[in-house]
Order: structure tokens, then C-alpha cells, then sequence
């Protein structure tokens, strides 16, 4: 079978389509032939070894994971002796979580993993650019307890967690603020949000709102005007990585306030899975997609989600079965195998 293999750290030229063994599914397993994958900064990540720590993950001196890739979209081909809950032919999409190896035509996965039944209302190609933004989000507003009624600011509104939690954070009933640039204000009001800040023109931490809860799905927003703006019993939501130094400054917040921060990894679940899809069925949420590559232009796709300027997931490659593909944002980036 084809699929993007890379065997050293470094820049999206490390990126090489070969042809490896096709893989056999285990007896709770089933055998997926991918028709749809996307590229997310944690696949640019990887690939980077950046930061360092993800050395200790994937291998030291060269990557353990040699196909990346975390969602997909497509058919199951075969299914293990013991599966039940799917068959040949059912559309299927989800997350391979740290396992990876989407960027194949087939890849194996449990019947218990993160995957369900394609929505009968959206394509291969959006079905794929939805699990990464759209769960991780879910994971945070969840922590953060989000309820009707609330104030709830999204920094990083246009990217693939800020595209999902605003469509999420709508459906909980709170009234949401978005952060983005100019160029992404009007994809943003279309999701949901009520207000829209462009960073570029001003910092909304200079406006009178104060939030129940503030969402930074990039990792830049200034972190003690976030604090100060909060309610009483406002949450800071950080789906980025928090510094070790950050723990004190985090510390001192929750001691001398009544205010909260959360951050750390999120938890991808099939039940928060099978919860957007009965959403997307519903017309109450829908995937963001941006641009199309050919699948062996796999390296441009990284290039693009490494600019930091996607809508929606930051980029998504599709192949099909003859190599030819598109690059899909709304996630970071997929492939798509038809």
C-alpha cells in the first residue's frame, strides 16, 4: 500500500511516499481503508521533534512512528473474527490518537477505539478534518463546565479548536466572543459567535466584558490579562501545553482567588465522538475546510499548517486511490485515499 513514511526529524522534506505492507487486523480489530486523513500540529509537531520533549514519545534519535497522522475518514475492509459492531462497507471516521498511522490507504484499528459511523449529511473529506479541533475542544469546555447563559471568549477563534469550541460553546448556550483576524471575522460570526474581536486592531482585554470563561486554543494569549478579565469564578481553558514555570504562576492564581486554570492533554473519547456526530446529523455543527493538495504534495500541506494562519482545522490532505488528492483546513491537514 502507498503511504507518507518519514525515518529522521526535520523539516516537511522528511516526508517520502513509499510503498510499505499492507497491515492485517487483530481479532477486535478492524482493517480501514482510509479515503480521508488530516494533517494537525501534532503531526508538524512530530515530524519537527519540536518541542524536544516529543523525542521522548516517538524515539530519541530518530521516530519509532513512522507514518503520521492522527484522523480518518473512509471504509472498513475487513473486520477481526471478534468485531461486532461494524462491517464491511460502513463509513466510517475517527482518531487513531497517538498511534497514528493514518497517512496510509489502510490502516487497523479496535472496534473500541475512538471511531463511529460517518453522519449520512457530510463527505469523506469533512468527516475527517472533524475529530482533532472538535474533540479537544469539547474536552475543555466539559472541564470548564460550560452552561447556558454563559460569557465565553474563544482566542483563536478561526483555527481547528477555535472553529470547534465556537460552534460547541453556541450549542451549550453561551454567548460567545471570538478573537481572530480581520481576514476570518465573517467565517467566525457565521459559526456562532456574537462578538467578534480582531486582534490586530485591539486587545479585548481593553473592553468592558469580563467572561465566565476564556478558551486560548494557540497558546498566545496574554496570560494575566486573561486572569483580570475573568468573573469571580471565571476558568482560563489552555489547550496548549502550560511551561513547568507556569505551575507557580498558576498556583498563586488559585490561591488568592476563587478563579481557576486548566490546561494539560486532552482525553479523546468515542462517546464524545458519537456526540458530534448526532450534532452534525442535526445540522448543529459543521467542518471548516480551506484548501486542497495532491497527496504526494503531503510536504506543501505541512508547510501551509506550519504558517499558523489556517481556517479552521489548519490543514487536511486527501489522496485517492491513485495518489491524487486534496488538502482540506478545518484540522491541520488530510489524506485522501479514493
Amino acid at each position: 500500500m502507498k503511504a507518507i513514511v518519514y525515518t529522521k526529524y526535520g523539516s516537511p522534506d522528511v516526508l517520502q511516499l513509499k510503498e510499505v505492507e499492507k497491515p492485517a487486523p487483530k481479532n477486535n480489530q478492524v482493517l480501514v481503508k482510509v479515503f480521508a486523513t488530516p494533517v494537525t500540529v501534532g503531526d508538524v509537531r512530530l515530524r519537527k521533534a519540536d518541542p524536544f520533549m516529543a523525542r521522548t514519545f516517538n524515539g530519541l534519535l530518530k521516530p519509532k512512528r513512522k507514518i503520521l497522522g492522527m484522523n480518518f475518514a473512509g471504509e472498513v475492509n475487513i473486520t477481526g473474527k471478534n468485531v461486532r459492531q461494524f462491517k464491511p462497507g460502513d463509513k466510517v471516521f475517527g482518531s487513531t490518537v497517538f498511534e497514528f498511522g493514518c497517512y496510509a490507504e489502510y490502516l487497523t484499528i479496535p472496534e473500541e477505539g475512538v471511531m463511529t459511523t460517518m453522519p449520512s449529511n457530510i463527505s469523506y473529506e469533512e468527516a475527517a478534518s472533524i475529530p482533532f479541533g472538535t474533540l479537544t475542544s469539547l474536552h475543555f469546555l466539559k472541564k470548564g463546565n460550560i452552561k447556558q447563559g454563559q460569557k465565553v471568549l474563544i482566542y483563536g477563534a478561526s483555527g481547528s479548536l477555535g472553529t470547534a469550541a465556537v460552534q460547541l460553546a453556541k450549542y451549550f448556550g453561551a454567548e460567545v466572543t471570538g478573537v481572530c483576524s480581520a481576514a476570518n471575522l465573517e467565517l467566525v460570526k457565521s459559526l456562532g459567535a456574537s462578538h467578534i474581536i480582531d486582534y490586530t486592531k485591539e486587545n479585548f482585554a481593553d473592553q468592558n466584558p469580563t467572561y465566565d470563561i476564556i478558551y486560548d486554543t494557540v497558546g498566545k494569549s496574554p496570560f494575566f490579562d486573561c486572569v483580570r478579565k475573568l468573573n469571580k469564578n471565571g476558568i482560563y481553558l489552555s489547550a496548549v501545553h502550560i511551561p513547568p514555570l507556569s505551575i507557580f504562576k498558576n498556583l498563586w492564581i488559585s490561591i488568592t482567588s476563587s478563579k481557576k486554570i486548566i490546561g494539560g492533554i486532552s482525553i479523546e473519547r468515542k462517546e464524545d465522538l458519537e456526540f458530534i456526530k448526532k450534532l452534525i446529523e442535526e445540522g448543529k455543527y459543521k467542518s471548516v475546510i480551506d484548501r486542497s493538495y495532491p497527496f504526494e504534495q503531503i510536504a506543501e500541506a505541512h508547510r501551509y499548517v506550519e504558517q499558523g494562519h489556517e481556517k479552521g482545522f489548519p490543514g487536511q490532505v486527501e489522496v485517492d486511490d491513485d495518489g491524487i488528492g486534496d488538502f482540506l483546513d478545518g484540522v491541520d491537514a488530510a489524506i485522501d485515499f479514493r
